[in-house]
């Protein structure tokens, strides 16, 4: 399915735009002022922050980028309930509808 090319904005390069163009996908930037185009990812970097960010000085990239990989892998997909899941966390979501994914784990 073919779409319309993206308009150039102000975040978006020409370059960037024509590869998207030339491979026939879609940008997933929002229209200017659409405030839910972001919000998931917006909630993500708040938790982000607040988790690893704000809690200590990292003296080196490597160690910041370390504690951000542990915290996404041990917390935020593994012990984050979320309410559409039905308080579930991901992996408890996951593993109650794809069963074969608890055999491979």
């Amino acid at each position: 399915m073919l779409r319309r090319p993206l308009e150039y904005g102000q975040f978006r390069s020409r370059k960037f735009v024509h590869a998207l163009n030339r491979h026939h996908l879609i940008g997933s930037m929002g229209q200017v002022g659409a405030a839910g185009d972001n919000a998931a990812m917006e909630s993500f970097f708040a938790l982000l922050q607040k988790n690893v960010l704000d809690r200590k000085r990292w003296q080196t990239r490597e160690e910041l980028r370390i504690a951000i990989i542990t915290w996404i892998e041990r917390t935020y997909h593994r012990r984050r309930r979320q309410t559409r899941l039905g308080r579930l966390t991901p992996i408890e979501y996951e593993t109650i509808m794809n069963p074969a994914v608890s055999l491979a784990a």
